[in-house]
C-alpha cells in the first residue's frame, strides 16, 4: 500500500512540474552560428572610396539590446540601459557596411531587482572584470532565414570570450534611418557563463537576444 501510495505522489509531482514548467523562449527562434573570432579585418571594411560611406551612431533612446533568459520554472527578460553603435552604409546600401554597437554590462535591468545584482556577479556577466560587451560585423549579406532581409556575422565579445556569431536580421534603409532588428539565440556555455542553477531548476543554455537598432540619418 505504501509502495502504491508512493508512485501516486511522483506521478502526480511529475504531473505537476509539467504543468508549471516553462516553454523555452529560444525554441522557435534562430540560433546563432558560432565560430572562431575573426583574425584579419574583412573587405567589408574597406569601402571602395571614403565618399561612398556614410557612418551614423545609434540612437541610444530609440534602440534596445535585450535578451530572454529562461530555467524550468521561469523566464526573465532584461536589457541593457547604457549602450552605443554605429550602422555604417556604403552607397546606401547595409551590403558592404558595417555594424558594431557595445554595452554597459553593469548596466543590466531585468524584470527582478535580486536578479540584477546576481547578473552582475561572476556567475554571469561579472561586471567588475567584464565591464563591456561588444560586436563588430565582418560581413553583411542580403537574405536571410525567417523572413529576415540580411544575414550578419560578426564578432561578439561577452564576458571575456570573442567568437564570431552569424545571425539573422532585419534592415531597413529610409531617407530618415537605418533601422536594424533581430531575434536568435546563443549558448551562454560557448562564452564562458556555466552556471548551471537549481538542481530541481536548471538554467537553459540558450539565451534569446532581442536586438533593435535605430540610427538617424543627417539631413541637408
Amino acid at each position: 500500500m505504501q509502495t502504491i501510495r508512493t508512485v501516486l505522489l511522483a506521478a502526480a509531482a511529475v504531473s505537476l512540474l509539467s504543468l508549471t514548467a516553462c516553454e523555452d523562449p529560444a525554441k522557435d527562434k534562430p540560433k546563432a552560428t558560432v565560430a572562431p573570432a575573426s583574425s584579419a579585418q574583412p573587405a567589408a571594411d574597406k569601402p571602395a572610396s571614403a565618399a561612398a560611406t556614410e557612418a551614423l551612431d545609434v540612437d541610444a533612446a530609440g534602440s534596445t539590446i535585450g535578451f530572454i533568459g529562461s530555467k524550468v520554472t521561469g523566464k526573465h527578460e532584461g536589457k541593457f540601459e547604457k549602450l552605443s553603435g554605429k550602422i555604417t552604409l556604403a552607397d546606401g546600401k547595409a551590403e558592404g557596411g558595417k555594424v558594431t554597437f557595445e554595452v554597459e554590462t553593469a548596466s543590466v535591468k531585468t524584470d527582478a531587482a535580486d536578479l540584477d545584482k546576481h547578473l552582475k556577479n561572476a556567475d554571469f556577466f561579472d561586471v567588475e572584470k567584464f565591464p563591456k560587451a561588444t560586436f563588430t560585423s565582418t560581413e553583411i549579406k542580403a537574405g536571410g532565414t525567417n523572413g529576415a532581409t540580411h544575414t550578419i556575422t560578426g564578432d561578439l565579445d561577452l564576458h571575456g570570450v570573442k567568437k564570431s556569431i552569424t545571425f539573422p536580421v532585419t534592415i531597413t534603409i529610409t531617407p530618415e534611418a537605418a533601422t536594424g532588428t533581430a531575434e536568435f539565440s546563443i549558448n551562454r556555455k560557448d562564452f564562458g557563463i556555466v552556471i548551471a542553477g537549481k538542481p530541481d531548476d536548471l538554467i537553459r543554455d540558450d539565451v534569446l537576444l532581442k536586438l533593435s537598432l535605430k540610427a538617424p540619418r543627417k539631413k541637408g
